[in-house]
């Protein structure tokens, strides 16, 4: 099923057609559409109940995810862990989730390695929120359907407050940006302000301190996008350090130079906002103190205490 596709039709909604056309389900159909891996008449179209007039519909249909996910012994930093929900400090170049060409290594492993058997076990729903794979930092996991429910409508609701660490090329304003997120029109594993189906998407910026025409940010996303920080720093002409979508490679870094530093969440069964931070990687320190900066004192590096 996987690949390309082509087919013409009228006077059906696309949902449907597509369902119809490719043999599956009107669910899946819909999900396709929404994640924008259809167009019509050439042009991406991202609702499921447009109507067909015999124009030709291209369908590039998404791999399949792993049905299941083997349980792995994978060292990881649990920052705090109960019945309903664990915090973890996620290592750069540790993917979250399993996806089509990576089964093993991610965060979702060596957590079914810590709660069952090895021998593996069906992907588990929990995962609250990603990082990306070279994003290091806080990221919290619903142990239950129960707790994923409270916890993604924390999110959804702006009940979370999270904090970051950049290092980067430029220097920008102590800012808010206010600039909608999108698909990239070309590049598909971009994302871009203004771009398809952009959403609103609001980053506070704060320099905390500077060196050689570089600087160390603290950033507070109040919305979830995809590459959020990423692409409002870009926007801003400071890209991050090493940043291989939106910036260019980097003397001092050999991954991207942003962490998650710091998370404020509600527990999902008492509703107290419980308070977690990671240190800044020692890699990110290093290289800002290379650059010839001074590591600030109000940030917690890894191996201090505060």
């Amino acid at each position: 099923m996987q690949g390309s596709h082509v087919f013409e039709a009228e006077g059906e909604r696309l949902d449907q057609a597509l369902a119809r056309a490719l043999g599956v389900s009107r669910a899946r159909a819909q999900a396709w559409i929404s994640g924008g891996h259809v167009r019509v008449a050439g042009e991406v179209v991202t609702k499921p109940a447009r109507r067909l007039a015999g124009e030709r519909v291209e369908v590039e249909v998404p791999p399949e995810p792993p049905a299941r996910v083997e349980a792995e012994d994978l060292s990881v930093e649990i920052l705090y862990e109960d019945e309903d929900m664990v915090v973890v400090n996620k290592p750069a170049g540790m993917v979250t989730h399993p996806a089509p060409g990576v089964t093993r290594g991610t965060l979702v492993n060596a957590l079914l390695g810590r709660w069952v058997e090895p021998g593996g076990e069906p992907v588990r729903p929990g995962i609250v929120h990603r990082l990306d794979k070279e994003t290091s930092g806080v990221i919290v996991v619903a142990r239950h359907e129960a707790a994923l429910r409270r916890l993604a409508d924390a999110f959804k609701q702006r009940f979370v407050f999270k904090r970051y660490v950049a290092l980067t090329e430029g220097v920008p304003a102590n800012t808010t940006v206010i600039a909608p997120i999108g698909r990239h029109p070309v590049h598909r594993f971009k994302m871009h302000t203004g771009g398809i189906k952009a959403r609103y998407a609001e980053t506070d910026f704060e320099v905390v301190a500077e060196a050689g025409g570089r600087a160390l940010v603290e950033a507070r996303p109040h919305t979830g996008r995809t590459h959020q920080i990423r692409v409002h720093l870009k926007h801003l002409h400071t890209p991050i350090w090493a940043d291989p979508l939106y910036g260019k490679p980097s003397p001092f870094i050999d991954r991207l130079a942003l962490h998650a530093y710091e998370l404020r969440v509600p527990h999902p069964k008492s509703g107290k906002i419980l308070s977690f931070t990671a240190p800044v990687p020692e890699d990110m320190a290093r290289g800002w103190e290379v650059a010839g900066g001074v590591w600030p004192e109000g940030v917690q590096r890894a191996g201090t205490s505060r």
